[in-house]
């Protein structure tokens, strides 16, 4: 499990104090501006990413640990450093072990959030799971950069992952096997990619990897591999295919042209509204302008 920005967060307070004391020594009356942001009542004003005011409580404090899919690291991450940013005596925690097993920690109530890459399954809505949808994330095909094939249609792609095309030359490429890489069962990247071509329990999978990390790995070092990621982590490393003619960007999923999208889920046991102080505050948080601009900046796409 990663305990995120834990030291660095205790170094911001140090340097704040001392500024505030350097500050008073000199007569200036800025200490006096800082205090009215909220230490003195518990309470104050700050102005988000989108220039709406957000209010402050800086006596929040405990722990909220969020749980579950891969893919979803780079968000959790930078919305935990920002929230904590935000609420110094609050510490966030994430792990990052698979969707599957992040609902089912939030279901049993070993974590406060269970992330999730794919929409809920039935059974686990029935286990009191609520989705809150917290930004809107692509499906980026990728291969290994010397393939000379660089667009498929959604049938070529379909084909592949159900082991009825084998070979790159049968779409116009070089001789060479097609190796085929995916996720583990419970992943919800490979969840929402085989729901949505549809191909679900017919794929024919040369590997299957447990992590975003080791599938691009894996792909990156592969000739003649073929695998899906989540589009936030695609870097020069592969080579993202357009599907349909369409290239895997926000702009291009915002307009709906390209068709492998899924939600990021931020799950909970019940409604957010029957959750404590805390992760009520993180909700908030997470769905205001600032929240929102967090994740436009790790590539996906917001939801307000």
């Amino acid at each position: 499990m990663k305990t995120i920005g834990k030291s660095s967060k205790k170094l911001k307070a140090l340097l704040g104090a001392c500024l505030v004391g350097v500050l008073c020594m000199t007569g200036c009356g800025a200490a006096a501006g800082a205090g009215s942001s909220g230490n003195d009542a518990g309470n104050g004003t700050g102005t988000g990413a989108g220039g709406s005011n957000t209010t402050v409580n800086t006596e929040l404090s405990g722990s909220i640990q969020l749980v579950g899919s891969t893919s979803m690291e780079k968000l959790s991450n930078a919305l935990a450093e920002s929230f904590m940013d935000k609420y110094p005596d609050v510490e966030v925690t994430a792990e990052f072990v698979g969707s599957g097993a992040g609902i089912e920690a939030v279901t049993t109530g070993t974590a406060d959030i269970g992330n999730s890459s794919r929409n809920l399954k039935d059974t686990e809505k029935a286990a009191g799971a609520v989705e809150n949808v917290v930004a809107i994330d692509g499906i980026a095909v990728c291969t290994h950069k010397d393939n000379t094939v660089t667009n498929l249609t959604v049938q070529q792609l379909k084909d592949i992952y159900t082991g009825k095309v084998t070979n790159w030359s049968e779409l116009g490429g070089k001789d060479a096997p097609i190796i085929v890489v995916g996720r583990e069962a419970g992943s919800g990247t490979r969840g929402a990619f085989e729901e949505l071509l549809k191909i679900e329990n017919e794929c024919a999978y040369a590997n299957e990897l447990d992590t975003t990390g080791a599938v691009m790995a894996k792909v990156g070092s592969t000739p003649g591999a073929i695998g899906y990621v989540s589009l936030d982590v695609i870097d020069d490393s592969v080579l993202a295919l357009s599907l349909e003619g369409v290239e895997p960007t926000a702009e291009n999923i915002k307009a709906g042209s390209y068709c492998l999208s899924r939600p990021f889920i931020m799950a909970t046991k019940g409604e957010i509204t029957a959750q404590n102080e805390l992760v009520q505050a993180w909700f908030a948080y997470v769905m205001s302008d600032e929240g929102q601009e967090v994740a436009k900046k790790v590539g996906l796409i917001p939801v307000k």
